[in-house]
């Protein structure tokens, strides 16, 4: 039968034979799926897709899947003009359940895809160790069956209002496209307020068309030009000095189509962050260098921070966890890896006489005692500490959300490394511009004097731990797109090349944009 047929099917017309063979038909498609098979036996292989009262879900599911490329979403995944051809190609009750369990399985692909992302990222990268909030089969399957389709299917996507804007912004930038980009580059290496000629006109041009200056005939690096320059610094993580040196202009003549994969990968990175953030949350921004406390979606505080070298073995990695004590006067376990890089030549040879030595009860060993020619940093038998005290590389306080990767925020002595530009300095954990700062924000919900409280533990000399009341999840995420408190789009480089192979694994999923190539 054909799909107006199959839309005016009446219950009264199923013969018993017909349903045995629809029934028989859904038990053999759902099969190989145990939790599709199970939602179908549990609810007596009573059809969602196909009956006579299911029109308004089959035209909530085309309509989606028809709209699935604004999301970023890999459209041929779901194959629509196969499904619509399947419709039409129903002829008998064994075709219609057969119909019924590919349109389940076509609903549950696009469901999870669009509720927390189309890819693994833990196969894309390594250090991305999210776990993704995967929407389980039955669960989604049940609710659907109750609720109102199209609002449910809408809701499927990510509510925080990021992805909101992210999704906004994607249609922006492909009207941009579509419309010939943002003009000419800039041809010029550098541009400084007084300029005048060819090369200010093209970056005023370029300025008018991104959003950042108002339509003008001047032809000089004036005032306008320079707080319009300065604008797009601050969207893009440069120093906001209005002079469009070589790394602004870099940017600046970055075309669309680069940022459009950035905002693409951005959202589906949302997508695997599709939880409860936490009401106060603490959001570290890898890829913009900075750690924010958030309270009810509002930044209430914020600072730059130093994140892992670019070497494969320090990067910072991604994942959540709940942050449950501040150690004031921490000491510092050497990982093995550092250990190994930086200290065990000092330690085997008699130096480094700062660092302890600890046995597996915490009981300091003498150096005497042990033959480190029979050892590596692999088979070391101890522990190396380094105690509390001005050169500690943790300095006065460290922030813990316990985590199989032993990462955690900290201060550090090591301050004139916050003067420069690309801030990937670390082993791996993040070290904080404003570390005291960030612990009053934190401890001033559970004190009335939390500088006094800190001060007072600090001067002590003592390793302390300060429990939080209430723990605070804590992200670790990696944005080079993303929106600001006002809305504004920033862009950051991709300091670890990891969102570029996120649009590259995108794209051989099946991701399609206009203009757009891995």
């Amino acid at each position: 039968m054909a799909v107006a047929a199959l839309l005016a099917l009446s219950p009264a017309q199923g013969q018993a034979q017909q349903f045995s063979a629809y029934k028989q038909a859904l038990a053999e498609g759902v099969a190989e799926d145990r939790r599709l098979s199970a939602f179908y036996r549990d609810h007596g292989y009573q059809p969602l897709w196909t009956g006579p009262g299911d029109e308004i879900r089959r035209r909530a599911l085309i309509t989606a899947i028809s709209r699935a490329a604004d999301h970023g979403l890999p459209v041929a995944r779901y194959d629509l003009d196969g499904l619509l051809a399947a419709f039409d190609a129903v002829e008998t009750e064994r075709d219609r359940g057969f119909l019924e369990a590919q349109v389940s399985e076509t609903f549950l692909r696009f469901a999870r895809d669009l509720t927390s992302g189309v890819l693994t990222p833990s196969r894309v990268d390594s250090d991305i160790v999210r776990t993704l909030p995967r929407p389980d089969p039955e669960t989604l399957l049940r609710d659907f069956a109750a609720a109102e389709p199209v609002s449910f299917i809408r809701n499927l996507a990510p509510s925080a209002p990021e992805y909101a804007r992210l999704f906004r912004a994607k249609r922006n930038l492909e009207a941009v496209i579509a419309q010939g980009g943002w003009g000419p580059t800039v041809p010029v290496s550098s541009l400084s307020p007084g300029d005048s000629g060819a090369g200010v006109v093209a970056l005023r041009n370029r300025l008018i068309a991104m959003g950042y200056l108002h339509r003008t005939a001047v032809a000089s690096y004036d005032a306008a030009v320079q707080s319009a320059v300065q604008r797009f610094q601050i969207n893009h993580g440069l120093e906001a000095d209005g002079v469009a040196g070589p790394a602004t202009l870099r940017a600046l003549n970055t075309p669309p189509e680069e940022r459009l994969q950035s905002v693409v990968v951005a959202m589906e990175r949302e997508r695997w962050l599709n939880i409860e953030r936490g009401d106060r949350h603490i959001w570290v921004n890898l890829a913009d260098f900075s750690s924010r406390i958030v309270d009810f979606d509002e930044v209430t505080f914020e600072t730059v921070s130093i994140i892992g070298a670019r070497n494969s073995d320090q990067r910072t990695p991604e994942f959540s966890e709940d942050m449950t004590y501040l150690e004031i006067n921490p000491d510092w376990t050497l990982p093995r890896s550092i250990l190994a890089r930086s200290y065990w030549g000092a330690l085997s040879a008699g130096g480094a006489q700062h660092l302890q030595i600890l046995d597996a009860r915490g009981r300091q060993v003498p150096r005497s005692a042990i033959d480190f020619s029979r050892y590596t940093p692999r088979n070391f038998p101890f522990n190396v500490r380094q105690p509390p005290g001005p050169t500690n590389p943790l300095g006065t306080v460290k922030f813990m959300f316990p985590n199989p990767w032993a990462i955690y925020l900290h201060d550090t002595p090591a301050r004139s490394l916050f003067n420069t530009q690309v801030l990937t300095h670390s082993s791996g954990c993040i070290r904080l511009s404003d570390p005291e700062e960030f612990a009053y924000e934190l401890l001033g919900r559970q004190t009335d004097d939390p500088q006094g409280l800190f001060h007072r533990t600090r001067n002590s000399g003592q390793q302390t731990r300060i429990f939080l009341d209430t723990p605070v999840p804590t992200h670790l995420v990696y944005r080079t797109a993303f929106t600001d408190a006002r809305g504004a789009l920033n862009f950051r480089d991709d300091v670890y090349d990891r969102d570029a192979a996120i649009f590259r694994a995108l794209v051989n999923a099946g991701v399609e944009m206009p203009g757009v190539r891995s």
